[in-house]
This record gives C-alpha cells, structure tokens and sequence, in this order.
C-alpha cells in the first residue's frame, strides 16, 4: 500500500491574497487599533489631580481599561485562521504595543 502525501495548497490563491488582506486588514485596523489607538492617546494625555475621588483620573483609568479590552479583541480576531493566514504574524505587534502602553498607564494612575 503506497500513501500519497499531498503537499497542502493554500485555500486562497496566491493572486487574491493581496484583495483579501486589504478586505480583513482595513476594518480590523479601522473599527478595532485606530479606536484602541485614539483611547491609549486619551488615556495618556489625561492628567489627574491626584485626589483619590478625582474624575479624571476615573477617565483616563476607563480609556485604559477599553483600550487594552479593544487590543485583547483584535488579537483574538487575528488568532482566527483566515485572518492570521491571510494578515501574518506582524499584525499582533500593534495591539500588544497598545495594549502595554494602556495597562502601564492604568497601573501608574
């Protein structure tokens, strides 16, 4: 008995890689690291008082909170085999960068 291992192809085609990364790509970047983005600035621009009841400092703790939730669903969405097929490994570089930044800044307010 002779078994033919078959090399596995690709689902997608080489040629409509390049339409299906900017398919997954921009909505991931635009609706998921460019809010998580924009929440880290926000977290890291607010200044508190210093007063244990003050409401920024409860903004820019929340800003930090929702970044690092943002960050943790995208890198959960690329984890997906179609997007981590399709985008690359360099796609999870961004939301841990963000997610660093916004956890370090939640533990220094």
């Amino acid at each position: 008995m002779t078994h033919h291992h078959r090399r596995r192809d690709s689902i997608d085609p080489p040629q409509d890689r390049g339409c299906l990364r900017w398919v997954l790509g921009v909505p991931l970047a635009a609706f998921v690291y460019l809010p998580a983005g924009y929440l880290c600035s926000v977290s890291l621009t607010l200044r508190p008082d210093g007063g244990p009841y003050d409401p920024v400092r409860d903004d820019a703790l929340f800003t930090a909170d929702a970044c690092v939730a943002l960050c943790f669903a995208g890198l959960l969405l690329t984890a997906v085999p179609v997007f981590h097929r399709t985008l690359g490994r360099w796609w999870y570089a961004a939301p841990f960068a963000l997610a660093s930044v916004a956890f370090l800044r939640g533990q220094t307010l």
